[in-house]
């Protein structure tokens, strides 16, 4: 994860892995939850607040009444 994180690409971590496909590899990539926060953090507009949604009471029961 250190070297995902460091910008190394997953084709090359699988080779150092010994990984015959790089789908092996994804399976500890998609492990790291802290990487996707920073991902999804990137792609937010700028004139947003940082965070997470959180939807409106009013939604919420709807969507449990689904």
């Amino acid at each position: 994860m250190r070297l995902l994180s460091a910008g190394v690409d997953t084709s090359v971590i699988a080779l150092w892995m010994g990984h015959e496909n790089t789908a092996t590899t994804q399976v500890y990539i998609h492990a790291d939850l802290a990487l996707k926060e920073r991902a999804i953090a990137r792609t937010a507009p700028q004139d947003t607040a940082p965070g997470r949604y959180q939807p409106a009471d009013d939604i919420l029961a709807f969507l449990d009444g689904l």
